[in-house]
C-alpha cells in the first residue's frame, strides 16, 4: 500500500526541525547503506548519534503519535529512530531495496522494516528534480509532496530519488515494524476502518457499524503480533 499522508508536521514543528538541520554537521549518506546500497547512495545524512538527528527525531515521532492516518495505515508496533538526509548539487539516490532488518546503535534493538516512510522537509518548489520514485504493482509512483507531508510504502519496493538539478531536498526518512506484517492485510483492514469511519460519519453509531467494528478488531487481533 502507497498512502500519502498528509500534514504530519506543523509549521512551527517544521521550522524548528529546519533550524536544526542548518547548523548540524553533515556526513557521507553512505553511513547507513548497505552493500548495495551503499553502491546507488550519493547524498548527505546526519549521524544517528548526533542531538540534531536526536532532538528533530523527537518531534517527528511526536507527531506521528498525532496522526491516525498514518497510526491506522501502518499499525506501528516499533518505528525506527527518525533520520534525515540532504540532497543537492545533483545528488541521487538509484534503485534498491531497504535492508529487512534494521539495528537502532543506541539500544541495539532490531526493526523489521515492513514499511518505508519519507517525510518531505524543503517545499517542493524549492528544488528541482529529487521525486522519490516508487515501484508498485500499480508500475512507477512519482512523490514529490509538501513539506511536512509524508508518503508510506512497503519496505519492499523497488524505489530510488532522482538526481537534483537545482536547490535542496531535505527529509526525514526511517521505517516501520508493523504489528501486522502482511501487506495486503495490513490493506485490507485500512479499507475496513475506513469504510466504518464513513459509515460513522454519515449514518452514525448504528448497528451495522457496530458489526463492522467488531470485524475490524476480530481479524487484527487474528493477524496482530504484539
Amino acid at each position: 500500500m502507497l498512502l500519502h499522508v498528509p500534514e504530519v508536521l506543523t509549521t512551527d514543528e517544521l521550522a524548528q526541525i529546519r533550524t536544526l538541520l542548518v547548523s548540524a554537521a553533515w556526513a557521507d549518506g553512505r553511513i547507513t547503506a548497505g552493500t548495495q546500497s551503499a553502491q546507488a547512495k550519493h547524498n548527505l545524512q546526519l549521524p544517528e548519534d548526533c542531538e540534531a538527528t536526536r532532538i528533530a527525531g523527537r518531534i517527528v515521532l511526536a507527531a506521528l503519535e498525532r496522526s491516525a492516518l498514518f497510526f491506522t495505515a501502518a499499525l506501528p508496533r516499533q518505528i525506527f529512530p527518525p533520520l534525515f538526509n540532504r540532497y543537492e548539487g545533483g545528488m541521487s539516490f538509484g534503485n534498491h531495496v531497504d535492508n529487512a532488518i534494521r539495528r537502532i546503535a543506541a539500544s541495539g534493538t532490531r526493526v523489521r522494516t515492513d514499511l518505508s516512510a519519507t517525510l518531505f522537509l524543503a517545499d517542493p518548489e524549492s528544488y528541482d528534480g529529487g521525486e522519490l520514485v516508487i515501484e508498485d504493482t500499480f508500475g512507477e509512483q512519482r512523490v514529490k509532496l509538501p513539506a511536512g507531508d509524508l508518503i508510506l510504502y512497503p519496505g519492499t519496493s523497488v524505489h530510488r530519488v532522482e538526481p537534483i538539478t537545482h536547490g535542496t531536498r531535505l527529509a526525514s526518512f526511517f521505517w516501520i515494524e508493523s504489528m501486522v506484517r502482511e501487506d495486503d492485510r495490513r490493506r485490507l483492514l485500512f479499507d475496513l476502518d475506513m469504510s466504518i469511519l464513513r459509515v460513522r460519519e454519515t449514518q452514525g453509531d448504528t448497528q451495522a457499524a457496530v458489526d463492522l467494528t467488531g470485524c475490524y478488531h476480530n481479524l487484527l487481533r487474528m493477524w496482530a503480533d504484539v
